[in-house]
């Protein structure tokens, strides 16, 4: 054993310090509805933003309806959601097995109160990923006792076991699905090394067959993208007419132009909130290492990849340490400080649902280099007009294009301009919570899901 059973016993008892020296947040009611707005429960099993754009669309859609007149509260697991006022907000705890600075811990006997943590901790040990089904479990239980205080539930993309429950039980139900997480499991799969990381990963992502199959009896799902209503319909057979898209949105405000912040030259900026294949940075390193043999570069990366993970490997075997700075847990305003000081934005993901990062970026008026993977190219639109868009997966396209932004300041400035005019016109929050109200309505009153939003003429 690499480790000493004395040891192991030492981190049990300093998990279980932890644990008990978490407070969980009181309940804060949400702003009444006004102006016929609805009482809506949103349900989010990780709400935090720095667990990726679930947390951030949490977040921003729920400020932008409370705005329309409806009232929210956001039901959520740890670790807790950022959330503005007016929002309400009620605490779903579970054992937190995946937290830092102790992930994949052994809880004490004490830490356990209800079935569902016994389950969490069971799927745990058999390599799995428990949340999104007793996360399901514990928030229907809490609304069973709450029917009269909402008139439809939200559900941000668990899609457990429980959430079929409350569909079964009456509740209208809205499901938000960004897109069919099959797709972040071929990806680690083709990208998995050995036999032992292919299981692996097959038994982590075994709860895709519960969400396949939440997902088909689901009576109404909202998607980001057109791309992910096709594969949400081809890879999980959801039906087309239970789909519609209403796509993601930015903060415009708060993501603008900083005309006070100078460019760095040869500055590069990328965002990832997870180490994974799929997010396609290793690709992107090996991209900046050929450029840097010629140029000075450097690089903002926006997240924290994982200690000796792929990503922090593929760092120190080409070199790059010393020209790239990681930041995470930063507000949006000094996001958008750090995107004002890039030349160009990457986007290296081998597949995307939508991408904030790139609206973000285009946003803030900076010239995005994207993949053509998944919806990127609906969110960038037209090749050398509002971006460059490259092959997924290709190093040399990838250093070819950030090479064409970074030696032409008339296509970085053109590019910029008209990224950001998108954005304004496409993906704002309030075209988000709109499209959302929507379907609401449509839920409520018993008729269709409103048509698709447009990309190219919203």
């Amino acid at each position: 054993m690499s480790r000493s059973i004395a040891a192991i016993v030492k981190e049990i008892k300093e998990s279980a310090q932890r644990s008990a020296e978490i407070v969980i947040p009181q309940r804060i009611p949400p702003r009444p509805a006004r102006n016929g707005g609805s009482r809506v429960a949103f349900l989010c099993y990780r709400g935090n933003p720095t667990c990726g754009g679930q947390g951030v669309y949490t977040r921003h859609l729920t400020r932008e309806l409370v705005a329309l007149g409806h009232s929210v509260e956001v039901f959520a697991g740890p670790p807790w959601p950022q959330l503005d006022e007016g929002v309400g907000f009620t605490a779903v705890p579970s054992l937190d097995l995946y937290r830092d600075p102790d992930p994949f811990r052994i809880p004490m006997p004490r830490e356990f109160k209800t079935r569902e943590d016994v389950e969490e901790f069971a799927i745990m040990l058999t390599a799995g990923f428990g949340e999104p089904l007793t996360f399901s479990h514990r928030v229907e239980k809490i609304l069973r006792s709450r029917r009269d205080e909402f008139d439809i539930v939200h559900d941000n993309q668990c899609l457990g076991n429980g959430i079929y429950d409350l569909v079964r039980d009456g509740w209208p139900l809205l499901q938000t699905l960004h897109h069919p997480i099959t797709v972040d499991r071929s990806i680690a799969l083709d990208h998995a090394e050995s036999w032992q990381q292919k299981l692996g990963t097959r038994r982590w992502f075994g709860f895709l067959r519960m969400q396949a199959r939440v997902a088909r009896k689901m009576p109404a799902i909202l998607t980001v993208s057109h791309n992910s209503k096709i594969d949400i319909h081809t890879q999980l057979g959801v039906d087309l007419d239970k789909i519609t898209v209403v796509p993601v949105g930015v903060d415009h405000d708060v993501f603008t132009p900083q005309d006070d912040v100078a460019k760095i030259k040869g500055r590069i900026m990328v965002t990832s909130s997870s180490d994974v294949p799929m997010k396609g940075l290793v690709p992107l390193l090996e991209a900046v290492a050929a450029l840097r043999t010629e140029r000075t570069l450097s690089v903002t990366l926006i997240g924290r990849p994982r200690p000796h993970g792929r990503v922090a490997k593929a760092i120190e075997r080409l070199g790059l340490t010393d020209i790239i700075t990681e930041i995470s847990g930063v507000s949006d305003a000094a996001l958008a400080r750090l995107y004002a000081e890039a030349e160009v934005a990457v986007v290296p993901s081998l597949y995307e649902g939508f991408s904030l990062p790139a609206i973000e970026a285009m946003s803030c008026g900076v010239a995005v280099v994207g993949t053509t993977g998944g919806a990127i190219p609906e969110v960038v639109g037209v090749n050398g007009q509002t971006g460059l868009l490259v092959e997924p997966d290709n190093a040399e396209a990838l250093r070819h294009a950030i090479e064409t932004v970074l030696d032409d300041e008339v296509l970085r400035n053109a590019l910029g301009a008209a990224g950001r005019e998108r954005v304004i016109r496409r993906f704002t929050w309030q075209v988000t919570a709109r499209g959302t109200a929507a379907c609401y309505d449509a839920i409520l009153r018993g008729l269709p899901l409103p048509d698709a939003v447009d990309f190219e003429s919203c």
